[in-house]
């Protein structure tokens, strides 16, 4: 089997636009949830953002309304998303939200690898796995209305290619010119990490030699938080403080927090990276997935299907539990989530009959300060795990003060820590009970 290894990283998220500002505020401690009772363009739509029961989200930052525009490709490293740094006039209409976002993290990405295809062979063996786990509801929110009051001339030419979700990895495969895999999952929240695993597995069976994988999302509209919130998924209890809303694994959590943005990793043969001489970040040794077979949308309360993602992503890797030395979690900040994914940790890490220092368990969950970016999470969320071996720092779970749950664990609450981090793990759970673990190491 063809090993595997990340040689380049993009990202678009409510910490900021670019992988160094988004892992620099993220190592800082910084929020980047804020308040959206005030958002809408006209009375109708402000109503509808207030009446909801939770007003908080993970935001892109964009610049203020009364500063200067940028031109058209010209990135400004601001930390701040405007579609006219990446994208022409006519590809921003031609593109929902998240889509944008998918093109900038891929450029950005393929810029941080050093690769742009040149020949025939090199674009045919180069590929895209990008997914989305909700994608662009606000044009189908939009068309609908439309539609339902005007019919059929009130549909735009543009609003199929614009909702499908496989329409950001068709517009970065046009855009460089890629005809390897063209691939997009959309497995709810486990999206990100179900895009990279099997992009892993393109490359590993010999169907590419590159591939850019991850996730993208953008659907901030009070559809979604309606929707979520009837189920009963988000918090509510901190409307008032948005930064403190999102609390994983603390015994004040109450839900999660909608997030937005994208994360998009070059994904390489290990050597087709060596012989182009390319700067290998780490080894992408293991993937395992599972089913919970449970419930719609909560997990088992044992975390069985997450232990079940672990352990075969752990046997895939050749690596042993306990050599594992950071597990960027999934925990989303929910009473049953958090604590489902805490004892599957447990037992994964301890052994069924749990003997052992829990202390010894580093655990951080980084939606605390993003929020939870749906079909975007997994790759986020692999991306800092990434950066953790590269940089031997393990970001902090923010607003942590009473752990219910593992309670032992290292959990790196508020404030990050330097460790020598060889081996880390991204888990990604979704509705539906699907279930993802990625295993990443520093290269031998």
């Amino acid at each position: 089997m063809r090993r595997v290894v990340v040689t380049g990283l993009g990202a678009i998220t409510p910490l900021g636009v670019g992988v160094r500002r988004t892992w620099q505020r993220l190592l800082a401690g910084e929020s980047g949830i804020v308040s959206v009772a005030d958002r809408g363009s006209d009375a109708a739509e402000q109503a509808q953002w207030r009446s909801l029961t939770s007003t908080v989200a993970g935001i892109v930052p964009t610049p203020s309304p009364s500063g200067p525009r940028q031109s058209s490709h010209r990135p400004v490293d601001n930390g701040l998303w405007h579609p006219g740094d990446w994208l022409e006039p006519a590809d921003q209409r031609r593109m929902s939200t998240f889509a944008q976002y998918a093109v900038a993290a891929a450029d950005m990405a393929l810029r941080d690898a050093g690769w742009q295809p040149s020949s025939s062979e090199d674009e045919e063996m180069t590929g895209v796995c990008i997914g989305s786990g909700i994608g662009n509801l606000h044009d189908m929110y939009a068309t609908s209305l439309a539609f339902d009051r005007g019919g059929y001339k009130k549909v735009p030419p543009l609003f199929v290619p614009k909702i499908l979700i496989n329409l950001a990895a068709g517009h970065i495969s046009m855009r460089h010119r890629l005809r390897g895999p063209n691939h997009a999952a959309t497995t709810a929240c486990t999206t990100g990490a179900h895009s990279l695993g099997d992009a892993a597995r393109f490359i590993a069976f010999g169907d590419a030699d590159v591939m850019l994988a991850g996730g993208a999302e953008s659907c901030i509209h009070p559809l979604t938080f309606a929707g979520f919130g009837r189920s009963r998924s988000l918090s509510t209890s901190f409307n008032h403080d948005p930064p403190a809303s999102c609390r994983p694994f603390d015994a004040d959590r109450d839900g999660f927090v909608v997030a937005e943005g994208a994360a998009v990793m070059v994904l390489e043969e290990l050597e087709h990276a060596k012989r182009r001489g390319a700067k290998i970040l780490a080894e992408l040794r293991g993937y395992g997935c599972s089913g919970d077979a449970h419930h719609p949308t909560a997990p088992r309360g044992d975390g069985a299907g997450a232990l079940a993602a672990m352990r075969k992503a752990l046997r895939q890797a050749g690596i042993k539990p306990a050599e594992v030395d950071y597990i960027n979690a999934h925990a989303t900040g929910t009473v049953v989530g958090d604590a489902a994914e805490a004892a599957a940790i447990k037992t994964l890490m301890l052994g069924e009959d749990g003997v052992g220092e829990e202390s010894k368990i580093t655990v951080s969950s980084t939606k605390g300060a993003i929020g939870h970016l749906l079909g975007a999470a997994g790759a986020v969320e692999a991306m800092f795990a990434v950066l953790a071996i590269c940089e031997n720092a393990v970001p902090p779970t923010l607003n942590l003060y009473k752990p219910d749950v593992g309670a032992r664990f290292n959990f790196v609450p508020r404030e990050a820590q330097k460790k020598k981090v060889r081996v880390a793990m991204s888990n990604s759970f979704g509705f539906g009970g699907t279930n993802a673990s990625l295993v990443f190491s520093a290269l031998d």
